[in-house]
């Protein structure tokens, strides 16, 4: 008579501290110029084991890394290599994931999938992008079959195009109101600054130029001060006439995050506080000429598995890769522009975009802000994600009365 094998029950995932590094300018006199990608990672890495002494090193299961141009110094399965140059113990496996922009936020789905299944207790997920050394799209040989056999469009392979066909597809979102969008990013991610909300969660990086060395401390891409009137006849580099610019899009970035999960009972049991629990996530594709669409449906099967609504949702951070892209999905769930839950210390067009790390930046300013507001219970992280898709996390807020994870 065989026994049947043991099934371990599912557990609570937790997200238990985010942190990331300044993002700076993908330019060749930005803060990153002469810093190297993983090194970027190393900081961050380092970095939560420093914050977190209560975690033993070695009860680490995972660590996985998201880049979108895995070559160069983004290259060498960047898990397994940013956990040796950090320090942890060699018994601490890695891997290197790639969902495009949404390639952090997919590394913390993965590791939560297995700690949620019990195949593992703690991990580090997390991502980072050196456009600067590594610009988007760079030796990429796209299949010529996308188009001879019209799998997708001409212009779907150009993030900016599709945003323009957004814009396209939807005429009511208006290059004016993208661009109003665009000076509150601006805005809300000044006062946030001000407010003390941002500079906890950033790593300092110490930097070299041809002025020496020095240390990143502060974002290096926002425009405060921006108006309406000073960005509305900005140049339309993917169409002639057309309403994406440089003011209401993300800037190209350098920069990394990271993140540190673990199940509910090891939080518990290692005296590691809780700031979210994971409730559910989706991916999901759409037509990829209009890419910025996919957070809708990715929502939508987010909120269904977890028998929600989006009124049950009290916080949002939408990744801003074109306003466009986000005025699409406040659209389609009736919310407006100016939504007072909608990313309330501003986004990517101010604070800027490092494709594959911009996950992990969502879910740490939304983790700061559930602390601060203890009345909301339900919060989303989502972005769109290149070639037509989009990804959605929902997460609980340990601080409501009805918080239902574990607590210490």
């Amino acid at each position: 008579m065989t026994t049947e094998p043991t099934r371990p029950a599912p557990r609570d995932v937790v997200f238990v501290d985010g942190v990331r590094t300044p993002f700076g300018k993908a330019r060749p006199d930005g803060l990153y110029a002469n810093t190297r990608a993983d090194d970027l990672a190393v900081k961050t890495v380092r970095e939560l084991l420093r914050r977190h002494p209560e975690l033993p090193p070695e009860r680490i299961d995972e660590v996985a890394i998201a880049a979108t141009t895995q070559q160069g110094d983004q290259g060498l399965t960047l898990g397994r290599s940013v956990a040796v140059l950090a320090g942890l113990p060699k018994t601490v496996p890695g891997y290197a994931i790639d969902r495009m922009c949404a390639g952090a936020l997919t590394a913390v789905t993965t590791t939560a999938s297995g700690i949620l299944a019990g195949m593992q207790d703690v991990a580090l997920a997390g991502g980072v992008e050196h456009m600067g050394h590594h610009p988007m799209g760079f030796d990429a040989d796209p299949n010529p079959r996308f188009l001879t056999e019209r799998l997708v469009a001409d212009d779907a392979l150009n993030m900016g195009v599709t945003a323009e066909n957004l814009h396209d597809r939807y005429p009511h979102l208006t290059k004016e109101r993208a661009d109003a969008y665009a000076v509150a990013s601006q805005a809300k991610y000044a006062q946030a600054v001000a407010d003390g909300n941002v500079t906890p969660d950033l790593v300092p990086v110490a930097v070299r130029s041809e002025q020496g060395w020095g240390l990143a401390t502060a974002d290096e891409l926002a425009r405060p001060g921006t108006t309406v009137e000073g960005i509305k006849n900005l140049k339309t580099p993917f169409r002639p006439g057309g309403r994406v610019t440089a003011g209401n899009a993300s800037p190209l970035t350098d920069g990394a995050t990271m993140s540190l999960l673990a199940s509910g009972d090891v939080a518990d049991e290692l005296g590691l506080d809780a700031k979210m629990r994971l409730v559910s996530f989706a991916f999901a594709g759409v037509d990829p000429e209009i890419m910025g669409f996919g957070p809708v449906p990715a929502t939508e099967k987010a909120l269904a598995k977890a028998d929600l609504t989006i009124d049950d949702i009290g916080l949002f951070e939408i990744n801003e890769a074109f306003a466009v892209q986000v005025l699409a999905f406040l659209d389609h769930f009736k919310i407006a522009d100016d939504d007072p839950r909608v990313n309330p210390y501003g986004g990517a067009i101010a604070i800027g975009h490092p494709l594959a790390s911009s996950g992990v930046r969502l879910m740490t300013q939304l983790a700061r802000q559930f602390s601060q507001h203890p009345e909301v219970r339900y919060g989303i992280t989502t972005m769109c994600v290149g070639l037509g898709m989009g990804g959605t996390v929902i997460w609980e807020n340990p601080h409501h009365a009805d918080y239902s994870g574990h607590t210490r």
